[in-house]
């Protein structure tokens, strides 16, 4: 079993600064993939960012130039370093990890932007 376990996230005024992380414990061999999603209001979970273990990052094209995803800790360890936070930043972003066939998700954390 593969435990993933977020901290950061809070409540921020539009144009701040947030940091998420991630780190894997349990029984873990090598992530293909690690990575962060988002879910607002009413809306679809959807891909924010992507790093795989050969170092590829892939962003969304919202958060492109804004947001940074990194790994550390033997690549157990994901962050999300958000800049020049938008309202529609708003919602429950989520940390997943990608082994095998098999993807992990974190339990969630809400990140809020006021405008």
């Amino acid at each position: 079993q593969v435990q993933l376990v977020e901290s950061g996230g809070g409540l921020v005024q539009a144009g701040g600064s947030l940091g998420l992380s991630c780190a894997a414990s349990g029984t873990i061999f090598s992530f293909s993939a690690m990575g962060w999603y988002r879910q607002a209001p009413g809306k679809q979970r959807e891909l924010v960012g992507t790093i795989t273990s050969g170092g590829r990052i892939n962003y969304a094209d919202s958060v492109k130039g804004r947001f940074t995803i990194s790994r550390a800790n033997a690549e157990t360890t994901v962050y999300l370093r958000m800049n020049g936070l938008k309202p529609e930043d708003t919602g429950v972003y989520y940390c997943y990890a990608k082994m095998y066939a098999t993807t992990y998700w974190g339990q969630g954390t809400q990140v809020t932007v006021s405008s």
